[in-house]
């Protein structure tokens, strides 16, 4: 039975064993996303002063690592000419299973360094938070990575994305299981569950990377052994001259002379900012546009349903990228963006059900979004390769410096969010008390009613004006974007050509 099912592993397509490292990842970062504040904050009772210079400098490590994760990662890929043997694209998969396969456990690890106290509640939280990013950036940049250097056509990518969504969706599910066990008054329940959860994830990251790695060692010791071949056939191999490695300034000025890149982070970092002022203003619109509206158990379910409904959208959504291509179904997304919060403003805030659908589905659809872009990554990785004439696409460093322009959108989304709310209605989310503010401001509004607007009258505005603007800005940007089309088939067929046409040179005998 053991050997049937070690064979039925062995077997499976590379497609489900590359979409399967998202299962392991998020069981464990939905988890955390949810409960490590309320931890901290309530179990281990750290003070404001520790809790801020901690979110601070993890806001810092966490927007440069990626760049600096992804030099470290990819600085050898990104010379013309490179001394000695070349770099096989067997040997740059196996370069990142290597590091998911080390990184992977040591993330779960650090997963656990958050829900058992050894030291001080603001130190812990500060090397927890930095430890924890360090790790998730390595799994995520080798993972996004291997999407660019695993498939180059946009059949295989969207298939390799397509299973990211589905085990995404799956690992979704940890959350619901967490609500069984979590207890701040009795703690021992929910660090079980995240030991078991911890272990699954070691396990998975472990036999789905050693499963990857037989096969492209296998396909290395194959290109070896035919390349070996070939060389034994030269007669005059023709001296190249060596080009030195580019240095990080000369690759920040290639990447300034890159337009498709300069406008995709400009419309992504629009992006990222819209998909945190969701999920950090999603409770705030629940409390004061339909609390008094709803059930709690249509507001809990709404909850659920803004986490799991992206990654089971995303499904779809990759086979309308199948036929249309990613480009026109992101443009079509950002048009539905659009049209649904003009029909929510013509609606007014009284429509209670209109008002349900247009919150849930204004989540779930920009969170698909989010999620389709990592395919427009892979595609810039292609072009970056054939406009600079890399050995290798330096896709991890490409995906770090994509993170570095775009996570800023993460801090600004609550900073400028609260500010509109406390310009438009004088309420401050971090000082009063909603239920105070509202009872206090109604005397106000009978007197003049025109000059004040409500708090409910002020979400329902950053709700419908906050998506219309995002619209507006990235279709401006995204319509500057070339990309696609004849142009990215034709920045593919010169990769292919490059990647095949790097076996040795044979004279004719």
């Amino acid at each position: 039975m053991g050997l049937r099912l070690l064979a039925c592993l062995f077997h499976l397509p590379t497609a489900v064993i590359y979409g399967s490292l998202s299962l392991f990842v998020s069981i464990l970062h939905n988890v955390f996303l949810l409960y490590y504040v309320d931890t901290f904050v309530s179990v281990y009772k750290i003070d404001k002063l520790s809790f801020w210079i901690g979110e601070t400098v993890f806001l810092i490590w966490n927007s440069l690592n990626d760049p600096l994760f992804g030099w470290l990662s990819d600085r050898v890929f990104l010379s013309t000419q490179q001394p000695g043997a070349e770099i096989s694209s067997p040997e740059v998969v196996l370069k990142r299973l290597r590091a998911l396969s080390h990184n992977g456990p040591l993330f779960a690890i650090s997963f656990l360094a958050f829900w058992v106290v050894w030291a001080h509640p603001g130190l812990q939280f500060l090397l927890c938070l930095c430890m924890y990013d360090s790790f998730l950036t390595m799994v995520d940049l080798n993972h996004n990575a291997l999407l660019a250097d695993l498939a180059v056509s946009a059949k295989d990518r969207t298939s390799l994305n397509f299973y990211c969504s589905l085990f995404s969706a799956i690992g979704s599910l940890s959350v619901f299981m967490s609500y069984a066990v979590w207890n701040k008054e009795n703690f021992f329940s929910f660090r079980v569950f995240c030991i078991v959860l911890a272990l699954c994830s070691i396990v998975g990251f472990t036999l789905s990377t050693q499963l990857l790695r037989q096969r492209f060692e296998a396909d290395g010791k194959a290109k070896w052994d035919q390349e070996s071949t070939l060389k034994e056939l030269y007669i005059e191999k023709l001296s190249v001259p060596q080009e030195k490695r580019i240095t990080l300034a000369e690759y920040l000025q290639q990447l300034s002379r890159h337009r498709n890149f300069l406008w995709f982070v400009c419309m992504n970092l629009v992006q990222v900012f819209h998909c945190h002022f969701n999920s950090n203003f999603f409770p705030l619109f629940l409390e004061h546009l339909l609390s008094d509206q709803i059930s709690v158990s249509t507001g809990s379910f709404l909850l659920g349903v803004s986490y799991i409904a992206p990654h089971l959208n995303n499904l779809y959504f990759l086979s309308l990228c199948r036929r249309c291509g990613v480009y026109a179904v992101v443009r079509g997304l950002f048009f539905l963006k659009l049209a649904l919060s003009v029909v929510m403003l013509l609606a007014g805030p009284d429509q209670v059900y209109l008002l349900c659908i247009f919150i849930a589905s204004n989540r779930v659809f920009t969170e698909g979004t989010c999620k389709l872009l990592n395919l427009v990554v892979t595609d810039l990785v292609d072009e970056d390769l054939v406009l600079n004439r890399r050995k290798q696409a330096a896709s991890a460093l490409l995906f770090g410096m994509v993170a570095l322009v775009t996570k800023p959108g993460q801090t600004f989304a609550p900073l400028i969010g609260t500010w509109l709310l406390c310009a438009y209605t004088g309420y401050d989310i971090f000082q009063r008390n909603p239920l105070s503010n509202v009872v206090s401001a109604q005397p106000k509004l009978e007197s003049a009613a025109a000059l004040e607007p409500t708090l409910r009258q002020g979400c329902f505005y950053l709700l419908v004006f906050v998506p219309i603007t995002c619209a507006l800005l990235q279709l401006l940007s995204w319509s500057q974007f070339s990309l696609h089309g004849k142009r990215l088939q034709m920045v593919k067929a010169q990769r292919q050509s490059l990647t095949q046409g790097r076996a040795p040179e044979v004279k004719t005998i």
